[in-house]
C-alpha cells in the first residue's frame, strides 16, 4: 500500500499524455501490440460463456429476442413483407447494440481495470480498444441471426454490402473517439455508466429499429428527435445500402460532421485529461 502514491505519478510522467499527438501515438502503439486488448476481450467472453450451460450459444440470445421476438410481434403492425421487417430489425439492432456496447463499456472500462492502470505498464488506449473489441465480438454474435433474416428478405444488394463494410469502418472510427471521450468522463464520474445504461432504453425506442422511419410524419417532433439521434444516422448508412434503399444525404452529412468533430474533441480531451485517470479511479 505504501507504493501506491508513488505509482500514479510514475504512470503520469512516463506516458506523457500531455504531449501533442499523445492520443494517436498511443493508439498506433496499441494497434501494433494487440496481445492485451484483443486476447483479454475474447477470453472475457469465453469465461462468461463457460458459466452458462448453453455456452457461447447463449450469447446469441439477445439477437434472437430482438430479431425474431420483437420482429415477429411488430411485423404485423408494419407495411410490407415480414421478411423485409426481420432484415430491418436485424441490421438495425446489430449496429445499435454494437455502438451501445462500446459506449457503456468504455464508460466503465477504467474503473474495471484499476489495478492494471495503477501498475502503469499498459496504455490507456489499450483499454479503449478492449472496449471496442468486446463490442465487435458482440456484433459477431448477431451475424448468424442477421444472415438468417437477410435470407428471409431475399433482396440483398451485393453492391450495398460493400458500402456497408465501409460504413462499418466509419462506425468503428466513431467508436474510437466515443470510447476516449466517454471513458474519460466515466473515470471522472463513476455513475456515468449507469446513466448511459438507463438512457440506452430511450435511445433504442427513439431509433427506427422496430419501426420504419417513414411511419413518422416528416415535420413532427418525433421526426425531429429521430434526426437528432446519432444512432439513427449510423444505422441508416449501414442498413439502407444492404436493403437496396437510398441513403439519406442528411445522414451522410451528419456522420461526416460528427466523425471529424468527435475525433478532434477526443484528441484534445485525451491530451488534457488522460493524465488524471489514475487519480480519478
Amino acid at each position: 500500500m505504501n507504493d501506491l502514491p508513488a505509482t500514479a505519478p510514475t504512470l503520469v510522467s512516463t506516458r506523457s499524455t500531455g504531449a501533442p499527438g499523445a492520443f494517436w501515438r498511443e493508439v498506433r502503439q496499441s494497434f501494433r501490440n494487440p496481445e492485451f486488448w484483443a486476447l483479454s476481450s475474447w477470453l472475457d467472453i469465453i469465461v462468461k460463456a463457460r458459466k452458462s450451460r448453453f455456452g457461447i450459444l447463449w450469447l446469441m440470445a439477445p439477437s434472437l429476442v430482438y430479431v425474431f421476438g420483437l420482429g415477429k410481434f411488430f411485423a404485423d403492425m408494419q407495411p410490407g413483407s415480414p421478411g423485409r421487417f426481420y432484415a430491418h430489425v436485424a441490421l438495425g439492432s446489430m449496429i445499435f447494440r454494437t455502438m451501445m456496447s462500446s459506449v457503456i463499456g468504455s464508460a466503465n472500462v477504467f474503473h474495471g481495470s484499476h489495478s492494471f492502470i495503477m501498475d502503469g505498464h499498459v496504455r490507456l488506449t489499450d483499454y479503449l480498444l478492449q472496449s471496442l473489441a468486446k463490442s465487435f465480438f458482440d456484433m459477431c454474435m448477431y451475424v448468424p441471426v442477421t444472415v438468417a433474416a437477410l435470407m428471409l428478405f431475399g433482396q440483398v444488394s451485393l453492391v450495398g454490402l460493400a458500402w456497408a463494410l465501409l460504413a462499418l469502418v466509419i462506425i468503428y472510427v466513431n467508436g474510437l473517439w466515443i470510447s476516449a471521450v466517454f471513458g474519460l468522463t466515466g473515470a471522472r464520474f463513476p455513475d456515468f455508466g449507469q446513466l448511459l445504461t438507463n438512457v440506452s432504453i430511450f435511445l433504442f425506442l427513439l431509433t427506427p429499429i422496430i419501426w420504419y422511419p417513414e411511419a413518422v410524419p416528416a415535420n413532427s417532433h418525433r421526426a425531429q428527435l429521430m434526426r437528432m439521434n446519432p444512432f439513427y444516422h449510423f444505422v441508416e448508412i449501414f442498413r439502407a445500402p444492404i436493403m437496396g434503399d437510398p441513403v439519406d444525404p442528411g445522414s451522410l452529412v451528419y456522420v461526416a460532421v460528427i466523425t471529424v468533430v468527435g475525433l478532434i474533441v477526443a484528441t484534445f480531451a485525451y491530451r488534457r485529461y488522460a493524465r488524471f485517470v489514475p487519480l480519478w479511479i
